[in-house]
């Protein structure tokens, strides 16, 4: 008599699934949300530099060299953070400490995006903007990304490639880095201070545990924190009208500047005031939503100079 006993086949994910994963957590290494701010900075840097616009072909490239670098250095800095990021709440489920990637993943990732990005603006852009991605993307891996586990000094180095974007985007458009090319790096290097050190007090407890030296660390009543932020944000209120003394802007984009620098010292007073989780998130908010305003009134002033 024959056994009716049926057959188990064993149930495994589908082969798309890990795939579509896979690729998922590359595209994470590449902090596609961060990077859209840079993206934003840099074809801000192109219009204000050439606001008669540049050839279609330019414009693509400069956009795709410079994400392409931007991701690369993204994965890279996450192969060197694994460690530390796998300490941190926020940080600890991204893809290579949460073990979905290998260090080796990110690694070969963020060599190969950041070398086909400088290919693709040293030929296709020009060698300035090359020039200035890399100095981008070595200060951002190789200085600061080892100096945050140092020193609280690291906010200060990390906020020179986070200010570089627009200068890239300038390079772009006319093959030099001239004085509103530096002034919009100002502007973008301060913005970063209020920005980061909020964002710092409210992870102050993930970043004491990855042993991160940031100043909410070393100093938990969060005195200098909160000085420091008020200090930075009142010094990029006259940086942030200078783009109408270089003849970048008119009296519009100045009057707007105005109000939004008045918003940013007052929520960085209140905040050095009072640091609570509630003053600390304000500011951080409103830090994210200036930066997009200003560059937004700079290059819709520029359009009627």
């Amino acid at each position: 008599m024959k056994s009716s006993a049926a057959v188990v086949t064993p149930v495994t994910a589908p082969a798309d699934g890990k795939r579509a994963q896979r690729t998922a957590d590359f595209v994470t290494l590449t902090k596609p949300r961060l990077n859209f701010l840079v993206l934003i900075t840099t074809l801000g840097g192109m219009y204000l530099a050439a606001p008669e616009g540049v050839a279609l072909p330019l414009l693509i490239h400069a956009f795709v060299g410079t994400a392409l670098v931007a991701g690369g250095a993204a994965a890279l800095n996450q192969v060197w953070e694994r460690e530390t990021d796998g300490l941190m709440r926020r940080t600890r489920q991204r893809p290579i400490p949460g073990g979905r990637l290998r260090p080796a993943d990110g690694a070969w990732f963020g060599t190969l995006l950041s070398a086909a990005g400088l290919i693709e603006l040293t030929w296709k852009v020009n060698p300035v903007a090359s020039a200035v991605a890399a100095a981008t993307l070595v200060s951002y891996v190789f200085v600061y990304t080892p100096l945050k586990t140092r020193t609280s000094l690291s906010t200060l180095v990390g906020a020179i490639p986070g200010a570089l974007p627009p200068v890239i985007g300038w390079a772009a458009a006319t093959g030099r880095i001239s004085l509103g090319a530096i002034v919009l790096f100002g502007i973008v290097f301060l913005w970063q201070m209020p920005h980061f050190l909020s964002l710092a007090w409210l992870y102050r407890d993930d970043y004491r545990r990855a042993r991160i030296p940031l100043l909410p660390v070393l100093e938990p009543d969060g005195r200098r924190t909160g000085r420091q932020a008020l200090l930075y944000a009142a010094a990029l209120w006259p940086v942030s009208l200078l783009p109408a003394a270089v003849g970048l802007a008119d009296v519009p984009y100045s009057i707007l500047a105005t109000l939004l620098g008045a918003g940013l010292i007052a929520l960085s007073a209140m905040f050095a005031r009072e640091r609570t989780t509630i003053t600390a998130r304000r500011l951080f908010l409103y830090s994210i939503i200036y930066l997009p305003l200003l560059w937004t009134a700079l290059v819709l002033d520029r359009l009627w100079i």
